[in-house]
């Protein structure tokens, strides 16, 4: 058997390439390598989930790390890939607020405000720094999936925002909360985000939120009018 403090070295430098992934969906312009950031993420937090199962035995985060691999490292960016074979679009060169680097900064500033956070909530509990340490991975990768919602103008690269933030949910449910809810609430988002890829693939939106607004109303989705 695997000594268990082995495998908590590796899921700490886990965390680290977390991080890492997170940083470069912020920063990066190239929506195909945001893709495989996302990705390599997505097979991280499976890989996170793997670990704790051989640790403690309990068949859910087994449960948990086969739906992550299902789900977020081959279906969501298979769909992702073909909505960027359809739009043609390798590059997301607009930014909404913040530039990346500024960006970037931002986030470490927020890995620091949750570690602060998280230290006030969780002091005087029992909990493992193993454990607390996933919890503010998993905060952090929420806020830093937030910022890049509001950080980038195109829907595809808002919709991996959006997706990151789960895996920080994800992240932080694996340590903190319990894992039938984790798995109820996984099943759910990612049921709306294929439902928003879709909607995006069968429409062919190739350009902004704005221009994707335009696009539904020329479908008469908005208003509710029917084609003449």
């Amino acid at each position: 058997m695997i000594d268990p403090l082995f495998l908590e070295g590796i899921i700490k430098i886990l965390f680290v390439f977390v991080l890492i992934s997170a940083g470069l969906i912020i920063s990066t312009r190239n929506l195909s390598s945001v893709l495989t950031a996302y990705t390599i993420q997505s097979f991280l937090l499976a890989s996170v989930s793997f670990l704790l199962y051989m640790i403690d035995g309990k068949g859910q985060l087994l449960l948990l790390a086969g739906l992550t691999l299902a789900s977020k490292v081959i279906l969501i960016p298979y769909f992702i890939s073909r909505i960027e074979e359809k739009i043609r679009i390798g590059r997301d060169l607009h930014f909404t607020y913040l530039e990346p680097t500024p960006s970037l900064l931002l986030s470490i500033g927020l890995i620091i405000l949750s570690y602060t956070f998280l230290s006030k909530v969780f002091e005087g509990l029992p909990l493992s720094k193993l454990f607390f340490f996933g919890a503010v991975i998993g905060l952090s990768l929420t806020l830093m999936g937030m910022l890049v919602v509001f950080s980038r103008k195109k829907v595809v690269t808002k919709a991996l925002g959006y997706l990151s933030m789960e895996n920080g949910v994800l992240m932080f449910g694996l340590f903190v909360t319990e894992l039938p809810f984790i798995i109820e609430v996984l099943i759910i988002i990612d049921l709306i985000i294929l439902v928003m890829l879709t909607t995006i693939l069968a429409v062919g939106m190739d350009s902004s939120i704005e221009e994707y607004r335009q696009k539904f109303r020329k479908l008469q989705v908005w208003t509710g009018v029917e084609s003449r």
